[in-house]
């Protein structure tokens, strides 16, 4: 099998991705497309990084709503920076990776220093907290139109099948690049960097490529081969570690439920939860009701389970109804204020596990200070 399909003409790719992407891109709510940019719009660098920062290792429809709720509350990196770490976190909350949101926070906060303006070349974004290579190479190409070479996982995944790279990712990752360098045009660069990924997206995808609809069918090698799901080539993960713990959920009897916040640094960094035992990437934590926090009538509510990068966690779920003052470190949050905490998914499921519908709206402040009310004296 080949290792690379001699390169075809960067022009005639450019060209056949362009007249592609004017008539078949997505529409993005952070998107100027290219007719609007025809007639002299400009994206916003604001709303180019904050989209770019929220879809790091996120899918696009998860981002959507979080992205069109940011820029309604913040709608500059001005007033982004005039918020709290808090408010942040919260709005931030469910969307995962939260270091992403304290980096957000932090080069919200540089950028406003030197007067709410980004940067516009790749080295000098570079600079910024919690951009690294790729989210720099996309704000420059698709916020000031700087011929950047911009790759993501779909572009990577285009760029392997079009020319049959049979080395293995992440170790293709520098041929990927140099190759994508090479293709992007001089005019309109931050179109190719957004058609190459629509193309992943939604044409050269993973499993059952639309092939007979790609605009560079007549490129591919492995379509010329038949079979371009073979690529991109991919060695074998390692199966991810089982961490095991407990969750503990005291309910109030107006309905309020007990957390804490997690320390700044680390898992889950600043985010709210319920009390919980000392697991972490590496080790287990204490299981068993014996791992309480404090002398209660706890009872068992259930498992829950969530998949971190590195690991899986597995938690065992106890229930307590106690109307004792919060114990030092803890705070009680209303019933009703539950659904504007910043609170990960696993700390959702564990308080869904203990009281269902407590963090998906389903109940209001009445019914659920009713539905709470149950044993406690």
């Amino acid at each position: 099998m080949p290792v690379r399909n001699p390169a075809p003409q960067d022009a005639d790719v450019a060209g056949r991705l362009l007249a592609w992407y004017d008539a078949h891109h997505r529409d993005l709510p952070w998107r100027v497309p290219p007719h609007e940019l025809a007639r002299g719009m400009r994206p916003d660098p604001y709303r180019v990084w904050l989209s770019e920062v929220m879809l790091q290792q996120t899918t696009v429809e998860a981002v959507k709503s979080y992205f069109r709720s940011f820029v309604r509350k913040w709608p500059t990196v001005t007033a982004l920076a005039s918020a709290s770490s808090d408010d942040i976190m919260k709005a931030w909350a469910g969307l995962g990776y939260y270091s992403r949101a304290r980096n957000l926070k932090a080069c919200a906060d540089q950028v406003a220093v030197k007067g709410g303006t980004f940067p516009d070349t790749e080295e000098s974004l570079r600079a910024l907290p919690g951009i690294g290579a790729y989210t720099a190479a996309a704000i420059a190409a698709i916020a000031f139109d700087r011929p950047a070479a911009v790759v993501d996982g779909n572009v990577e995944r285009v760029v392997t099948r079009l020319f049959s790279i049979a080395t293995p990712l992440p170790q293709a990752k520098m041929e990927v690049r140099a190759i994508v360098e090479g293709l992007v045009p001089d005019k309109r660069p931050g179109d190719f960097a957004q058609a190459t990924m629509d193309l992943g997206a939604t044409i050269c995808t993973p499993r059952r490529p639309r092939c007979m609809l790609c605009p560079l069918r007549e490129n591919c090698s492995a379509q010329a081969n038949g079979d371009p799901e073979f690529y991109p080539v991919r060695l074998a993960k390692p199966e991810k570690p089982l961490r095991r713990g407990a969750a503990f959920v005291a309910v109030r009897s107006d309905g309020a439920v007990l957390l804490r916040k997690r320390p700044e640094k680390g898992l889950l960094g600043g985010m709210s939860e319920v009390p919980t035992t000392g697991w972490t990437a590496r080790v287990d934590g204490a299981t068993g009701v014996s791992a309480a926090p404090f002398a209660a009538d706890w009872r068992r509510a259930g498992t829950i389970g969530q998949v971190f990068t590195h690991f899986s966690l597995e938690l065992e779920v106890f229930r307590t109804e106690t109307n004792a003052p919060a114990p030092a470190g803890h705070f009680w949050s209303g019933a009703g204020g539950i659904l504007g905490e910043a609170l990960p998914t696993i700390m959702k499921k564990a308080i869904e596990a203990a009281i269902p519908g407590a963090t998906n709206g389903k109940l209001g402040d009445t019914a659920t200070a009713n539905h709470l009310i149950t044993t406690i004296p």
